[in-house]
């Protein structure tokens, strides 16, 4: 390690290197470093040798020896690795061209520059090592330097960076599996592959540098919901954090909500909710919350009922979380209380879409709920409007046994009505059939209701019988009228 009489040494206990050395041969630093210059002259006083201790040196004692080095002029091998420390600690001990032509700050200054503009691989290699220097990093621009060159680069093409195919084959966050991606798809998210190694506060300042390079809102989304695709599969949520282990995934949190593009279009849905959910787990702070959520509820009325399944990540009974989406449309309903909206009846059927889907889900039942008595089960299925509830869900409910009995009843009379009714109005001539239907409905009703399983199974089959005259029929009707074309042409 350097000269054998001037040697640094690590106190890992200490964060801090101490220098070993007599005085005379302490020379060579001394005239390349005005730190090291005065803590010399300071503590010398006449002593033959000394050691000199220098706390908090960015890149530790393994930088500090190719320092030594340096100044006793041994090879000293720079690279990606290693430049961004050896900069930072050339600055650290004051070792500028006013001391010698040619010092380190320079010369490191110079390779620091030539690798940040020259290649793409050696620019992420010297922001991965500033991760433990950031501090140093930010205050002498290389976080700046660097991202401004990612920006640049990731605006110009892969075509700009000399490197193998397989360095910048495209991750695409949105593709789905076994699904080719276009060539102008792939040449536009190239980098975020990347990217997505970055940590947080480095990540915030790459896309903050790509933001004022004017790249479009949309990509720029897709480049954040991709490196949160990625973040969250190395980590594991718990509702209940350790105060240490908490911060930081807390503070991620906030900052990719800060970092998204304002332009509504620019993040889906879908990933907006899984946002809003972690920071519920998370417990970021209020004002940022609030702000996801009114960004998420006005989004409602364009998305689709499979842009509001979220799963639960292991906790809750159901497989996808419900109340997160309860949540939302609650923010929906209260922001439009003083500014009405005629899409709210879109809304309405977006619910409905989405009850149906998570209802396949067998947990998802009224069983689900143990502290909800059956009295008030038979008061929610009371206020019920049934006819106004899609096919779909009508068709789900009759399959539904965990439902109250006499509302599994309503859905059952009604499908028979629907289905009679549909006989009669095409000029039927089952006239038989519907008022033995009508008849056996009405009997029912005035005995209060179905009491058991079997007579609503009955009914059931009544309605599958009357569904397939109704479909003869059809058919007879489609033969009769090809055959009056036949005779007119």
């Amino acid at each position: 390690m350097g000269n054998p009489a001037c040697r640094p040494v690590l106190d890992e206990k200490l964060n801090r290197c101490i220098l070993i050395s007599s005085d005379a041969k302490m020379l060579p630093m001394v005239s390349r470093s005005a730190y090291i210059n005065r803590l010399v002259f300071k503590r010398s006083g006449g002593r033959t040798s000394l050691n000199i201790w220098l706390d908090n040196l960015p890149g530790g004692c393994k930088c500090f020896d190719l320092v030594v080095k340096f100044c006793y002029g041994k090879r000293v091998e720079l690279t990606a690795v290693n430049i961004a420390p050896l900069y930072c600690a050339a600055h650290f001990l004051e070792m500028s061209d006013d001391l010698q032509p040619g010092n380190l700050i320079c010369r490191t200054e110079t390779f620091l520059s030539f690798l940040i503009l020259s290649s793409w691989k050696d620019t992420f290699r010297i922001l991965r090592s500033c991760e433990s220097i950031s501090s140093w990093a930010k205050e002498l621009q290389i976080l700046k330097q660097c991202s401004e060159a990612i920006a640049w680069r990731s605006c110009m093409g892969p075509n700009t960076i000399k490197s193998s195919k397989k360095e910048v084959q495209c991750l695409n966050f949105f593709a789905e599996k076994g699904h080719n991606t276009n060539e102008e798809k792939v040449s536009a998210n190239w980098w975020f592959k990347d990217i997505s190694f970055l940590r947080i506060d480095h990540f915030v300042e790459v896309i903050a540098s790509i933001k004022r390079n004017g790249t479009r809102s949309e990509l720029i989304g897709s480049c954040i919901a991709h490196w949160t695709r990625k973040w969250l599969s190395r980590i594991r949520l718990e509702y209940e954090y350790p105060t240490q282990k908490h911060q930081l995934p807390q503070v991620t949190i906030e900052s990719l909500i800060n970092l998204l593009p304002e332009e509504q279009k620019s993040v889906s849905f879908n990933f907006l909710l899984h946002l809003f959910k972690v920071g519920l787990i998370l417990k970021v702070d209020a004002e940022i919350l609030s702000k996801l959520e009114r960004r998420i509820a006005f989004m409602l009325e364009g998305c689709r009922a499979q842009d509001l399944l979220v799963k639960n990540y292991g906790h809750g009974s159901t497989v996808y979380d419900v109340d997160i989406v309860v949540k939302v449309v609650e923010a929906y309903v209260s922001f439009l209380s003083d500014n009405f909206s005629s899409k709210i009846h879109a809304v309405g059927r977006l619910v409905d879409e989405y009850l149906m889907l998570v209802a396949r889900n067998e947990n998802l039942q009224a069983s689900a709920h143990p502290s909800v008595t059956n009295e008030e089960r038979s008061g929610i299925c009371r206020v019920l409007q049934y006819q106004k509830l899609s096919q779909d869900a009508r068709e789900h409910a009759m399959k539904n046994y965990r439902l109250p009995l006499n509302m599994t009843t309503r859905f059952v009379l009604l499908e028979h009505l629907n289905t009679t009714r549909s006989i009669t109005a095409t000029g039927s001539i089952y006239h038989h059939a519907k008022s033995q239907a009508i008849s056996r409905v009405n009997k029912l009703l005035g005995k209060g209701w179905l009491k058991s399983q079997k007579e609503i199974k009955m009914l059931e089959q009544d309605v599958e019988t009357v569904k397939g005259q109704l479909g003869q029929l059809q058919l007879c009707r489609a033969g009769l009228q090809k055959q009056v074309r036949r005779g007119i042409m």
